[in-house]
C-alpha cells in the first residue's frame, strides 16, 4: 500500500486502480446503451414487419402483386436491409452492454453507428415516401377498387416502414450524441 505521504510530497499521483469508473457512471452508460438497444429492437420489429407484410401481399393470379410495382420492390428491399442492419447493431449493443467495450475500436464504432443510422434512416424514409406515392396513385385507379385487400396491406407495410424510420431516427439522435461526446471528450459518453 502506498503512503499518503508520497502524494503530499509530489510523489506518484497515478490512481492505484487504472481504468476505474464509478458505478454510477457505469450504470448511466449501461442505461444509455440499453435505450439504444430498445430503439434498435423497435426499429427491427417495425422494419421486419413491413418486410413481411409487403412480401406476403399477394392474393391470387388475377390480383396485383407487390413485385409488379418498382416502388413496392424498393419498400421491400429497404425494409429488409434495415432489418438486417438492426440485427447486426443489436448484437453490437448487447456485446457493448455485456462486455463494456465496443466491437470495433471506439472511434470507428461511434462513426460507424452514426453514419449507418443516418443512411438507413433516410433509405427507409425514401422508400416509404415512394411507396406512399404509389399507394395514392393506385387509390385513384381501379386497382384498389377491384382488390382492396392488396391496397390495405400495402398501406400497412408502408406505415410500418414509417414507424421503423421514426425509431431509427431516435437511434440516430442518440448515436449523434455519442459522436459529439467523442469529439469533445474523447469518449463515447460524457462521463
Amino acid at each position: 500500500m502506498r503512503s499518503p505521504q508520497a502524494l503530499r510530497n509530489g510523489g506518484d499521483t497515478r490512481s492505484p486502480t487504472p481504468g476505474f469508473h464509478s458505478t454510477v457512471a457505469e450504470r448511466k452508460l449501461r442505461r444509455f446503451n440499453s435505450l439504444i438497444l430498445v430503439f434498435r429492437l423497435t426499429s427491427f420489429s417495425f422494419s421486419f414487419a413491413a418486410f413481411v407484410f409487403m412480401l406476403t401481399n399477394t392474393r391470387g393470379s388475377d390480383s396485383p402483386h407487390w413485385y409488379d410495382f418498382d416502388t413496392f420492390r424498393f419498400v421491400l428491399a429497404a425494409n429488409a436491409i434495415v432489418a438486417v442492419y438492426c440485427v447486426f447493431e443489436m448484437g453490437a449493443s448487447v456485446w457493448e452492454i455485456s462486455r463494456g467495450v465496443t466491437i470495433f475500436p471506439e472511434v470507428l464504432q461511434v462513426w460507424f453507428d452514426f453514419g449507418h443510422d443516418q443512411v438507413f434512416a433516410y433509405l427507409l424514409l425514401a422508400a416509404s415516401a415512394a411507396g406512399t406515392s404509389m399507394a395514392r396513385r393506385l387509390r385513384l385507379t381501379d386497382t384498389c377498387t377491384a382488390s382492396n385487400a392488396f391496397c390495405v396491406q400495402a398501406d400497412i407495410a408502408i406505415s410500418l416502414g414509417y414507424a421503423a424510420f421514426l425509431f431509427l431516427g431516435f437511434t440516430s439522435l442518440l448515436s449523434g450524441f455519442r459522436v459529439v461526446c467523442f469529439i469533445i471528450n474523447g469518449s463515447r459518453f460524457h462521463l
